[in-house]
């Protein structure tokens, strides 16, 4: 087995090497990516959360970082105009409807598995949560993904490469909240119709997350292709 290459990475350095990945994908022609195009991806408005407000100088010490631990290289244009590609594949080991997954959790966070198909299916085709689900089991096995909550319709995942005080505060959170859904359970009266579960609570809520996210998808897309261009065009 391949030593790992992959570490944490701080927040700002998640969105940068996020946005060069999705931006290769979804508008290659403007990749490699200039500082100023960086800037505009990782300030988007669109499939980002949380919103940032970086400066340039911020994304450059982000690049210097992710240089320094072989997840970016920077190329000479012919503009003379320094870009940057990412090295993910080789850095994280994946293939490439894997790093379309990580992309997507990289500049959103956690997601349901029907939120993720979607949002992840505007770099590479994936057919349905049925698809997705070899790529999220691959991804568990190389140590890149992580469950919040408990598997089966609604179930939430978040990629690995928080620092460790974040995702023991993203898995405290995801557990406080299943403890709370469990203790309004109990303490509802009986109502004369079936009772809902917390997990069928849950599994409501993702479902209307996934059909907005799904919906909202192509929007995001032409989005990111007149960002990407007019930040080439500066």
């Amino acid at each position: 087995m391949n030593e790992r290459t992959w570490r944490p990475l701080a927040a700002r350095d998640r969105r940068v090497v996020g946005v060069l990945v999705e931006k290769a994908k979804t508008v290659p022609d403007t990749y490699p990516m200039s500082l100023a195009a960086l800037v505009s991806g990782c300030n988007q408005k669109n499939n980002r959360y949380p919103l940032m407000e970086l400066e340039a100088d911020n994304v450059e010490e982000s690049l210097d970082r992710l240089k320094q631990v072989g997840a970016v290289v920077e190329v000479q244009s012919s503009s003379r105009v320094a870009r940057f590609k990412h090295l993910l594949y080789e850095w994280l080991g994946v293939d490439k409807v894997e790093l379309a997954v990580m992309a997507e959790l990289l500049l959103r966070g956690a997601q349901t598995e029907g939120e993720l198909r979607g949002r992840a299916s505007r770099m590479e085709p994936i057919a349905d949560v049925a698809a997705l689900r070899p790529v999220l089991d691959s991804l568990k096995q190389k140590g890149l993904l992580v469950s919040l909550t408990s598997e089966g319709r609604g179930h939430v995942l978040t990629h690995a490469l928080y620092e460790d005080r974040e995702l023991e505060k993203l898995r405290a959170e995801y557990q406080g909240q299943a403890a709370r859904l469990i203790e309004d359970d109990h303490d509802r009266p009986p109502a004369p119709s079936r009772p809902t579960s917390p997990a069928t609570n849950l599994m409501g809520l993702a479902e209307l997350r996934a059909e907005l996210a799904e919906l909202r998808d192509e929007l995001s897309k032409l989005r990111d292709q007149f960002d990407s261009l007019a930040a080439s065009l500066r």
